[in-house]
């Protein structure tokens, strides 16, 4: 009696065609005669090898100027490298197929090397897709641009034997898709969706001298960066008056007494020295004009003046506008976030640890004291009781949406940035992790997220801390924030790129 041979499933049946079409299609690839590709492909593959094509594109786009191909280059190298990650460790050891047969490719054609891993998935091809994607995230044109690149990277290494067309598929899906959901967990950086009246010009003379400037100077800010920056102003700006803080200095007197004498008040220092100036600057209705020289800026950089010869170029142009300010109970003028559960103690912890050792490892011991620790506070806002890990207020709308907003496109659209995260509930920690690997984070209800024009809450358990523009000094039992609108006159680029 004879057997019949077993019948082959349909998906078997799928996975052979499939794999027959795509040797054909490599066989026809490699066997047309193409001048054109000899020259180009094997350049092309070599230069993508160990992502030296991504990396020199990432540096052009980080010294481009424009933000959004500064974030894009940023993302695009993270996404790289966390494709490069699972596709190498991960996705090559999931189904066992052998490189294409290396004869068929003409010999000016073929690869100086001969790859050894396997086929599926190709990591060139995934890498580049990535790469594209995440630029394309941040900047759709140069994403554009830079996705068929990355086409032609995969064509490249079909073109010189590497691997069979569906292992370049396979790679650019794998790419693609690590991309995107960094997107979801890690929204872009885009324009607010808000009919938002121009920016307010302020009427000043060109000053090329900086006559009438008188610039304050904390020289130990970001390990005595303020020092260079006094030489750089005497250098270009000969006319302004330099006062330097020393450690037995009242820093909010000091402001005080310069803003009744000055036309321009000038700070040297981080966000908090800037803070401090600006109170000062709003009550004499005179210009701010910050330079900066702390550790992050965030307020200088978001108003286009992240270097010092910017900020002088604004002043020797006579560029100046208006900008919100943020008040805390009417009496603490905030330029940019106030914070209150986890980052206060985050502070006060690094602020400590750094008369010890290094600020990076300062800042890495706060972080894991704050996770160990978890700090919460039990705040009531509009009747409800939250217990909040995460307060955070910012001075006009933040970009990205979620966890982590880092700058803003306008600082002048008279709102207050409001996001809450619960941590109450039973596995809050879970619920969370998993809304923000969805990319849905803003319809959890662990969430709040909101925009509006003035925002209070009142301590449950007795007054809590507040941290804002990087310093604590305070803590309050009743919180009131308010939006000064356009009230603060400061120096700014005139022609000041928001994309």
């Amino acid at each position: 009696m004879h057997r019949l041979p077993p019948r082959s499933s349909g998906l078997s049946q799928i996975t052979r065609g499939m794999g027959t079409l795509d040797a054909e299609i490599y066989d026809s690839i490699a066997r047309s005669p193409s001048p054109l590709l000899d020259v180009t492909m094997p350049a092309l593959t070599r230069a993508a090898d160990h992502s030296k094509l991504w990396m020199a594109v990432a540096a052009g786009l980080a010294v481009s100027g424009r933000p959004s191909l500064q974030r894009g280059a940023a993302r695009g190298m993270v996404s790289l490298a966390v494709t490069s990650l699972v596709t190498n460790q991960g996705a090559k050891r999931v189904r066992r197929r052998s490189r294409p047969a290396h004869g068929l490719i003409p010999v000016p054609r073929q690869g100086s090397r001969r790859p050894t891993s396997n086929s599926l998935p190709s990591g060139h091809s995934a890498s580049a897709a990535a790469f594209a994607v995440g630029v394309g995230v941040e900047n759709p044109p140069a994403g554009l641009l830079l996705s068929a690149l990355a086409g032609l990277v995969g064509l490249s290494r079909v073109a010189t034997g590497a691997h069979y067309p569906g292992d370049v598929v396979a790679g650019l899906g794998i790419g693609a898709v690590i991309a995107t959901i960094g997107a979801r967990v890690i929204p872009p950086i885009t324009e607010p969706s808000l009919s938002l009246a121009a920016p307010s010009v302020v009427d000043v003379d060109r000053n090329p001298d900086g006559a009438g400037l008188v610039v304050v100077v904390n020289p130990g800010s970001a390990d005595g960066r303020g020092r260079r920056v006094v030489e750089t102003i005497r250098g270009r700006l000969p006319a302004a008056e330099i006062v330097e803080l020393d450690e037995t200095d009242d820093m909010a007197a000091v402001f005080a007494e310069v803003a009744t004498r000055a036309t321009i008040l000038g700070v040297a220092g981080g966000d908090g020295t800037a803070a401090c100036a600006a109170g000062p600057a709003l009550a004499a209705d005179i210009p701010l004009a910050v330079f900066p020289a702390g550790t992050f800026n965030h307020f200088a950089r978001d108003i286009g003046c992240g270097t010092v010869d910017a900020t002088i170029e604004a002043i020797r142009a006579g560029s100046a506008s208006r900008v919100d300010a943020m008040w805390l109970n009417d009496s603490r003028l905030i330029l940019n976030t106030a914070s209150i559960g986890a980052h206060p103690d985050f502070v006060r912890v690094r602020r400590r640890l750094q008369r010890r050792i290094s600020r990076p490892l300062a800042t890495a011991a706060a972080v894991l004291h704050v996770l160990r620790k978890d700090p919460h506070v039990r705040i009531e806002v509009e009747g409800r009781v939250l217990d909040a890990s995460l307060f955070l207020v910012g001075n006009s709308i933040y970009q990205p949406t979620g966890f982590l907003p880092s700058r803003r496109v306008r600082l002048d659209d008279g709102l207050l940035d409001v996001r809450i995260l619960e941590t109450s509930h039973r596995w809050a920690t879970l619920r969370l992790l998993g809304s923000l690997a969805a990319g849905r984070l803003e319809r959890s209800r662990l969430y709040h997220e909101m925009q509006v024009p003035e925002f209070r809450f009142t301590a449950v358990d007795g007054p809590v801390a507040v941290s804002h523009d990087g310093e604590v000094e305070d803590s309050y039992s009743h919180a009131d924030f308010r939006v000064d609108y356009r009230a603060l006159k400061v120096f700014r680029p005139a022609a000041r790129r928001r994309s």
